[in-house]
């Protein structure tokens, strides 16, 4: 990873969980990104307490930004381009990192229209209004690049995912928790990934993977989560420093393995 070099990427929900650790691990880089956007709801409340910490620790060689986002509001969305483009200065995007999520705990028999209406809103319906939005910063970032190919140090969006929405997958986990919105909302999400790298690739070189950073220690909370986030999300950064155009449209789990559709 010593030659991974992205010069900037953009997260959402970074306040905690899987996102703090991911911000946490970039900032460890040997070579860091000059601009980390690191956002979240309220990151001037206390939810926004970790990132502050993190900023204030910052070596000179990254700029770890804070900034307000909330995936299911398009003007939400739009201030935070419009702070990322003043900040990028005409050089783009080149990492877009989709991870707010929303998990309802739900049954099949207790699922309602407004519990998946919320799931999908969040981890389908954000993710691509965040990627449209953000989509011609991302564009500039891969036009201006001396890079061929593609990379995630050129331009690239990782949408994290879940092998909750792996069709294949999903009897293994259905007797210790079957949260049907949060399945079908990443099973979309996963579908989303395909049609994005079918679009954004072949023209503008933009490399779009979901990755899977499987049953991880968080604040939620739960028996099976067994994965410490430090290991989950360095093995994602291990990953993302590594991928090629041969891996844009696939879904991935932290240890760099396809995961069944």
């Amino acid at each position: 990873m010593a030659g991974f070099r992205v010069q900037s990427l953009l997260l959402t929900g970074s306040d905690q969980g899987i996102g703090l650790g991911l911000v946490q691990r970039f900032l460890e880089l040997p070579q860091p990104p000059p601009l980390i956007f690191a956002t979240c709801h309220h990151p001037d409340g206390p939810e926004g307490q970790a990132l502050k910490e993190m900023a204030a620790c910052c070596s000179s060689a990254s700029d770890l930004v804070l900034l307000q986002l909330d995936v299911t509001d398009p003007h939400s969305i739009e201030e935070a381009v419009r702070k990322v483009e003043e900040r990028t200065a005409g050089c783009g995007l080149n990492l877009l990192i989709n991870n707010a999520a929303l998990t309802c705990n739900t049954s099949l028999e207790s699922e309602t229209a407004q519990s998946m209406e919320a799931a999908y809103t969040t981890n389908t319906i954000g993710p691509l209004l965040v990627c449209q939005a953000f989509l011609p910063l991302l564009q500039r970032a891969a036009w201006r690049s001396f890079q061929g190919g593609m990379s995630c140090s050129k331009a690239a969006i990782v949408n994290i995912s879940s092998s909750y929405g792996s069709l294949s997958c999903c009897a293994d986990s259905w007797e210790w928790k079957q949260d049907v919105s949060y399945r079908c909302s990443k099973a979309a999400l996963n579908m989303l990934t395909k049609c994005q790298s079918l679009a954004y690739g072949p023209f503008w070189g933009i490399l779009c993977v979901a990755v899977n950073p499987e049953g991880v220690k968080t604040h939620v909370g739960a028996e099976q989560d067994t994965l410490s986030i430090e290991a989950s999300t360095g093995g994602i950064v291990q990953v993302l420093s590594g991928l090629s155009a041969k891996d844009s449209g696939t879904f991935l789990d932290w240890r760099g393995q396809t995961v069944p559709w």
